[in-house]
């Protein structure tokens, strides 16, 4: 196995970092501040993106993307992931795969639009008595003529306040199974300003600020049948199709981070003298560096494996779950520890450390929760000797 990079994946990392370090970072200090993120500074960003041809790099070539294998996707993702979310996301914004699922005609409409950065997609599933547990969702759909009528809320849903429409899930159906009656999902394109579709303000957050999430109502929200995302009744099936790979893309942007994190505790530990000698000659301080650089090697290697074997067609469940859940674990105790070395200092706004520590909590809750991940991983094992 070659673990090393091929030049164009090294060109990648290169001028994506670059990018980053010119073009975000001078923007993260007043989005932190205001937890606002402005449309003049999103417009001028993104025509910078898109000059350098990093704005939806995560899509194929035949629809206007840079057409990267999954590595050198992630390894993009990876140095965005070092900068403030919202504007990584936002700016350099990268559409939801799960648009591909769509028919010529959906492409179209909802997918090519993005990719020219007119405008954003969110998706809406959770609600606010079904997280983890998809299946237990209320919102539903329901058939008239021609028309499908939603009904239901959805929170917690990312950047809805920018984004031209929501793919939203809804419970259309139930069947019977060994284990008892199962919600029928089916997903649909749902555009702003549809009547009986109402966007409204979400909730403060204490991560990732500067990237909105908001409540999106539905009360007898019709749109037409050409509007279904795949098959009726198989949104489940189109969401473990297209977003799994989603949490391969949350373990890269928390390795970015953490890379971040440890670059300035390492920093520090070489400048910074107590006691007449570098705090790095220290085997408190030193012992730290070690195992923050390990674990983030070890959280690399999961993420770049289930990579390799998402493009060769082998990659499980459990192979992206152990990615993500080691990433955004790693993430958590590199931000704490690279406080920890800094001292007091490492609390101020001064410095990216509090806001990389602060948005480490949020990893392990979205795009499956580190319990979902243990569950998944757990459960593979589990099947495999039959359990």
């Amino acid at each position: 196995m070659n673990f090393g990079l091929t030049d164009e994946q090294r060109m990648i990392v290169e001028t994506t970092r670059a990018f980053v370090e010119a073009e975000l970072y001078p923007h993260e200090a007043e989005v932190e501040r205001t937890g606002v993120l402005p449309m003049e500074v999103i417009r001028e960003v993104q025509a910078k993106a898109m000059a350098a041809g990093l704005y939806a790099a995560n899509m194929p070539e035949e629809v206007g993307g840079a057409g990267l294998d999954t590595l050198s996707w992630l390894l993009y993702e990876r140095e965005l992931g070092r900068a403030n979310y919202a504007l990584h996301w936002t700016c350099v914004a990268r559409p939801s795969n799960i648009l591909l699922a769509g028919t010529a005609e959906q492409r179209e409409r909802y997918l090519m639009p993005c990719i020219r950065g007119e405008t954003w997609d969110c998706l809406a599933m959770t609600e606010p008595g079904a997280g983890s547990d998809l299946r237990g969702m209320k919102a539903s759909a329901r058939q008239e003529g021609s028309d499908w009528v939603l009904n239901g809320t959805k929170h917690f849903i990312s950047h809805a306040d920018l984004a031209g429409f929501t793919i939203a899930f809804m419970a259309t159906g139930e069947e019977d199974t060994p284990r008892g009656p199962k919600k029928k999902i089916s997903a649909f394109f749902v555009d702003k300003g549809t009547p009986g579709f109402t966007v409204r303000e979400g909730y403060r957050n204490v991560s990732h600020r500067g990237y909105t999430n908001a409540v999106l109502d539905f009360d007898d929200c019709r749109v037409p049948a050409e509007n279904v995302l795949g098959e009726v009744h198989k949104g489940f099936e189109v969401a473990n199709t297209w977003l799994g790979a989603t949490r391969l893309q949350v373990a890269s942007t928390c390795l970015g981070r953490a890379d971040r994190a440890l670059g300035l505790a390492i920093a520090y530990s070489a400048e910074r003298k107590q006691f007449g000698q570098a705090i790095g000659k220290f085997q408190g301080v030193s012992f730290k560096l070690a195992d923050m650089a390990m674990e983030l090697k070890a959280a690399e290697l999961l993420t770049w494996e289930a990579a390799w074997k998402f493009d060769q067609g082998s990659v499980t469940e459990a192979d992206m779950s152990m990615a993500k859940l080691k990433a955004t674990e790693v993430l958590a105790m590199v931000a704490d520890e690279a406080i920890q070395i800094h001292g007091g200092m490492g609390l101020m706004e001064e410095l990216p450390l509090e806001r990389i520590w602060r948005d480490a909590r949020v990893e392990r809750i979205w795009e499956g929760t580190s319990e979902i991940q243990r569950h998944i991983i757990s459960r593979e094992l589990l099947r495999a000797v039959g359990g």
